[in-house]
């Protein structure tokens, strides 16, 4: 009987030719040799395909599809992936040299559904740390056991969401049906929420394991776009939380969570944006007011968040609400 692999990297890439060298490497060159590196090649129309093509290794699975986004690449790698394990990796990014073989030993010994480790952030040359990716929510007592996520009740909504901070046991992602949602960005988001709350035996790593890296090339336009999605990604967390009866449970911080979301991009994308986006929160606080919850807003939701959702309610448009949420605010 053969052996299952013990852990599928899923790599997608688009257009990822400055870094993606660095990324196969970091995962040909683990202490853990036994790992298939599942690379989505997303449409890339860059030198990209080339690069990945110069690795020979039979390790690799490519696989090229027409461009589709980052939820949908996910996706088809999870599909073809038969390791225990499923680990995920962005094109920018890169493993440190025993982040597979760390996450393994812990992901098995303490059979877990999920494990969590550290990331540490890279950026023209210096490395840093924040509270989100260093899980300092997490007290001592989270420490060297097995804990349910339940738990974590009280900061679920301050845990960093990105899946490539975590190993997942690959037959639980198939029992529960955790997909990425396709054609948005921050599909990371509702992602973990699903697949967190879902699992039933979680551990900490507090190693780093994982380097984010910042660039420049990263700070583009297309980033603002990606904000408009904040409100479609909101609406996909809501009716995960409701479809599975934690609703109630997490009421109060969660309708906090999507208010703030896209109120925070509204402040922060560019100009030129901002309308676009105030339609698409608009659309979707209307139908928040024609729905059974929309009182729950009104009673939950401190005064900063409520008057934002409120403002945005009795505006007719952008200039509108730009007017009255600068009074009082």
């Amino acid at each position: 009987m053969d052996m299952m692999t013990k852990i599928s990297v899923i790599l997608p890439v688009f257009n990822g030719k400055r870094f993606i060298a660095k990324a196969i490497e970091s995962v040909l060159d683990q202490s853990l040799k036994d790992f298939e590196l599942i690379i989505v090649d997303d449409g890339s129309t860059d030198s990209t395909r080339e690069i990945i093509d110069s690795f020979d290794d039979e390790r690799i699975i490519l696989i090229s599809q027409p461009n589709q986004g980052p939820g949908q690449a996910r996706n088809s790698g999870l599909e073809v992936a038969s390791g225990e394990y499923v680990m995920f990796l962005d094109a920018d990014d890169w493993f440190c040299s025993d982040a597979l073989e760390t996450a393994y030993n812990e992901a098995k010994s303490k059979s877990t559904d999920i494990s969590i480790f550290q990331i540490i952030k890279y950026f023209n040359g210096e490395y840093s740390q924040n509270d989100w990716f260093s899980l300092n929510n997490f007290d001592e007592s989270f420490e060297n056991r097995v804990f349910n996520p339940h738990e974590c009740r009280d900061f679920l909504f301050d845990m960093s969401v990105s899946a490539c901070q975590k190993i997942f046991d690959r037959e639980f992602l198939l029992k529960i049906s955790a997909r990425f949602p396709e054609g948005i960005y921050f599909e990371d988001m509702p992602f973990f929420f699903y697949t967190f709350l879902k699992s039933e035996r979680v551990s900490l790593i507090k190693r780093h394991l994982y380097v984010r890296r910042k660039h420049e090339g990263s700070i583009t336009e297309s980033v603002d776009l990606k904000f408009l999605d904040t409100v479609p990604a909101g609406q996909i967390l809501m009716d995960i939380f409701i479809e599975n009866d934690w609703y109630d449970m997490y009421k109060f911080d969660l309708l906090a969570f999507k208010i703030n979301g896209p109120r925070y991009a509204l402040m922060g994308i560019e100009e030129k944006y901002r309308k676009q986006l105030y339609s698409l929160i608009k659309n979707d606080y209307e139908s928040i007011k024609s729905s059974q919850y929309y009182d729950d807003y009104l009673e939950n939701l401190g005064p900063v968040k409520r008057k934002f959702f409120s403002d945005i309610l009795k505006s007719e448009d952008y200039e509108s609400f730009k007017t009255l949420y600068q009074t009082k605010s």
